[in-house]
């Protein structure tokens, strides 16, 4: 398959992650998912977790992700859950994650998130969504590279967004310290880095065996939407083509695990993928497919090193 052969499967949409998931065994595979605790997050966990992987849900809140860790024992009959603190928005807490981890990592799945959200910095003065969508995903991705390098195959997961084609990384305010705060060109800009990290990742990362792909999971009510008034709701649901076009969560785990899991993606990196393929680019006036800007490899590279000196202080 040519790099520029796009991926196609045989699932689509309305597709589950159990469907996706289905006659691959993943006996002896580690995985971690970020915000495992609920929405589609819990979803890709127990798809994961049913293929017979050893899963951590890494959450902020060690009760429900206790909960989430008994429910996905109790369906699956698999008993190898474990539940880890891991605040995306506290350097400490990634730092403390991914010192604690022992041995192999086969798949991590970077889905936990901020959408939306009201003008919010941490204590380094980072915008909140920029700093939780990506720079704690960049921070714990890279704090685990040994271990994913040791997988002998790895893959990382970049959950990202449609919401991409809002913004790309404004390089120049990343945090919106010179123009004015709206909270959606933030989380836009937060999911545009998802796909850029992706990119970069692969390219740094190919001589150890390590691919990383970025994904639209589709539109889902979750907690993630907890900011998002039901105004903005309907607008969304309008933009998106109506009710009809939202998934369960189990349709919206379905290319998180895809990604994860598929043999089609065999030694592929850097994509962009939605409803189970890979999205085609963009076309102005759909909110379908992949922004030339968030596939740049400059950007990417340029991310990266920006990315790296924020964390470094």
């Amino acid at each position: 398959m040519t790099a520029t052969t796009p991926i196609t499967t045989p699932f689509t949409a309305a597709s589950t992650a159990a469907e996706v998931v289905s006659g691959i065994d993943l006996t002896g595979r580690r995985a971690v998912v970020t915000g495992g605790a609920s929405g589609i997050g819990v979803e890709t966990a127990r798809a994961l977790a049913g293929a017979g992987a050893e899963v951590t849900l890494a959450v902020r809140n060690l009760t429900t992700g206790g909960r989430a860790a008994e429910d996905i024992m109790e369906s699956t009959g698999n008993r190898r859950l474990a539940v880890a603190p891991l605040d995306l928005a506290d350097q400490e807490s990634i730092a403390s994650f991914a010192a604690l981890w022992d041995g192999p990592l086969h798949i991590l799945v970077n889905n936990a998130g901020v959408m939306a959200a009201p003008e919010t910095r941490t204590p380094e003065g980072w915008e909140l969504q920029f700093a939780t969508n990506h720079l704690g995903h960049f921070a714990l991705t890279t704090g685990l590279h040994e271990a994913l390098a040791a997988a002998d195959g790895a893959r990382v997961v970049s959950v990202s967004s449609a919401a991409h084609l809002r913004s790309p990384v404004v390089f120049e305010d990343i945090h919106f310290r010179h123009r004015p705060y709206e909270p959606w060109a933030a989380y836009g800009q937060s999911k545009t880095a998802n796909v850029l990290f992706a990119v970069e990742a692969s390219r740094r990362w190919a001589d150890d065996g390590i691919t990383v792909n970025s994904l639209m999971p589709g539109t889902i009510r979750t907690r993630l939407q907890r900011y998002v008034t039901e105004d903005e709701l309907t607008r969304l649901r309008a933009e998106s083509g109506g009710e009809a076009s939202w998934k369960t969560p189990e349709q919206g785990a379905a290319t998180s695990v895809l990604v994860a899991t598929s043999p089609l993606l065999e030694g592929v990196g850097g994509r962009y993928f939605e409803d189970c393929n890979e999205a085609p680019p963009h076309r102005p006036g759909t909110r379908t497919g992949v922004a030339d800007y968030a596939l740049d490899p400059a950007a990417a590279a340029r991310l990266w090193q920006v990315s790296a000196e924020m964390l470094a202080g």
